[in-house]
C-alpha cells in the first residue's frame, strides 16, 4: 500500500498552525496564522517585503473596520468599507480598486487551505467576498479623473497641428520665440509618442535615447530610457525603457535634437528640453504652454498634459496592440491599472462588436 506524502505548500494551514497547543485567544491566533501563511505564499512567489508589508497592513485595517474575523466576512462588509474609502478617506478610484484587489487576493488564499481548520475551530469557514458586481471596475467603465481624460484622435490632431502652426507663424513673422515654439511642439509629440508623464518628460536628457537592435529603422532613437518614473511612497524613482513605436514621433525628436536644440546655445547642458536662458524646462512651463494651446483651440477644459499619456494607451489599445506590451511601456506593475487610462471610442467598440458577431453571422 502506497501512502502519499502531504506536501507542505507555502501558506497552508497545517504549516502555519501549531497543533496540540491551547490558545488563549484562538480567533486572534488563527488570524495571525492566516497572515503569516499569506506572507509565506507571497514570498514563495518572489515578492519582496516592500510589496508584502503594505498589503498586510491593509488587511489588518480591514479587520479593524469590520470588527469581524475572516471566516465571518461577507460581501456586505466589502461594500461598507469601499464606501468609507470614498466618503471618508477620499481615495481616488484607482486607489480604491487597489485596496479591493488586496482583499480579494487575501480571501482567495483562505478558501481552500484554511476552510477545514476554521470550520473545525469555529463552526464556519471563509467565503469569497469580492465579486464582479461589488468591485470598482464593474461599477464604472472609466476610472480616470475627468480632468485627465484622453484626447479623441481628432482633438489630438488639432492640438499637434496647432503647435506646429505656432512654429511657422513665429518663423514667418521673424519674432522671438520660434525656437521655444519648436521645442514645445516636439515635446508634446514626445509625451504622446512614448506615453510619458509630465515630470518624466521634463527630466529627460539627450543621452536617454538609445538604439534598439530590433528596430534599426529608428537609428539612435529606438528606445527611450525613462530614469525618473513615478516612484512608490518612500522609494526612489522607477526606471523603465520605452520602445519607440511611432515613426513620425521619432522623426520629430530627431529633427529637434540634431537641428534645433543646438541653436539654444547650451551645448554642454544634458537636458533634452532647453529654455531660452539655457536651463532645463520645468513641468510648470509644460502646463502653461499646454493650457495656452488648448484654450486657443477652444477645446474643453478637461484635457491636461497627462491626457496625452492617456491617449497613448487608449489609441494603442484601439489599434490592437497587446495589453502586456502597453503595460510595460507605461510602467504599470499590473494590467488592471490600464483601466485608469483606457477609454476607447464608440467606433472601436462598434468594430469590436462586429468582429465578435462575424463568426455567428457566417455560420448563419
Amino acid at each position: 500500500m502506497v501512502h502519499q506524502r502531504k506536501v507542505a505548500l507555502a501558506g497552508s494551514a497545517h504549516v502555519e498552525l501549531v497543533s496540540g497547543v491551547v490558545q488563549l485567544r484562538p480567533e486572534d491566533s488563527m488570524f495571525d496564522a492566516m497572515v503569516r501563511g499569506w506572507r509565506a505564499q507571497q514570498k514563495s512567489r518572489g515578492l519582496k517585503d516592500e510589496t508584502i508589508d503594505p498589503r498586510e497592513g491593509l488587511i489588518r485595517r480591514f479587520l479593524e473596520f469590520v470588527n469581524e474575523y475572516p471566516w465571518q466576512w461577507t460581501p456586505a462588509y466589502l461594500d461598507e468599507w469601499s464606501a468609507s474609502l470614498t466618503s471618508e478617506k477620499h481615495l481616488a478610484p484607482s486607489a480604491i480598486r487597489s485596496c479591493q484587489d488586496t482583499v480579494r487576493l487575501f480571501t482567495r488564499l483562505l478558501k481552500r487551505p484554511w476552510g477545514p481548520a476554521c470550520e473545525e475551530a469555529f463552526g464556519t469557514y471563509p467565503v469569497a467576498i469580492c465579486h464582479e458586481w461589488n468591485i470598482l471596475p464593474h461599477l464604472q467603465d472609466y476610472e480616470g479623473a475627468p480632468e485627465a481624460r484622453p484626447f479623441t484622435r481628432e482633438e489630438l490632431q488639432r492640438f499637434l497641428d496647432y503647435a506646429d502652426d505656432q512654429v511657422a507663424r513665429a518663423v514667418k513673422s521673424k519674432r522671438k520665440g520660434a525656437l521655444a515654439a519648436y521645442r514645445d511642439a516636439t515635446l508634446f509629440k514626445v509625451i504622446y509618442g512614448w506615453g510619458l508623464r509630465r515630470t518624466e518628460t521634463s527630466k529627460l536628457d539627450v543621452v536617454d535615447f538609445e538604439r534598439n537592435p530590433q528596430a534599426r529603422q529608428f537609428g539612435r532613437y529606438g528606445t527611450l530610457n525613462v530614469r525618473y518614473g513615478k516612484a512608490k511612497k518612500g522609494r526612489p524613482p522607477r526606471r523603465r525603457d520605452v520602445l519607440s513605436v511611432m515613426d513620425w514621433a521619432v522623426e520629430a525628436v530627431a529633427d529637434y535634437v540634431e537641428n534645433v536644440r543646438p541653436r539654444f546655445g547650451a551645448l554642454d547642458h544634458p537636458a533634452l528640453w532647453i529654455t531660452e536662458r539655457g536651463g532645463r524646462l520645468q513641468p510648470g512651463s509644460i502646463n502653461d504652454r499646454f493650457e495656452a494651446y488648448r484654450d486657443a483651440l477652444k477645446l474643453p477644459k478637461d484635457p491636461t498634459p497627462h491626457s496625452l499619456r492617456h491617449s497613448y494607451v487608449t489609441h494603442l489599445t484601439e489599434d490592437g496592440v497587446d495589453r502586456r506590451f502597453i503595460q510595460q511601456q507605461v510602467g504599470h506593475e499590473c494590467d488592471s491599472s490600464l483601466a485608469i487610462y483606457t477609454h476607447v471610442s464608440d467606433d472601436f467598440m462598434n468594430t469590436s462588436l462586429h468582429k465578435a458577431l462575424a463568426p455567428a453571422f457566417a455560420r448563419a
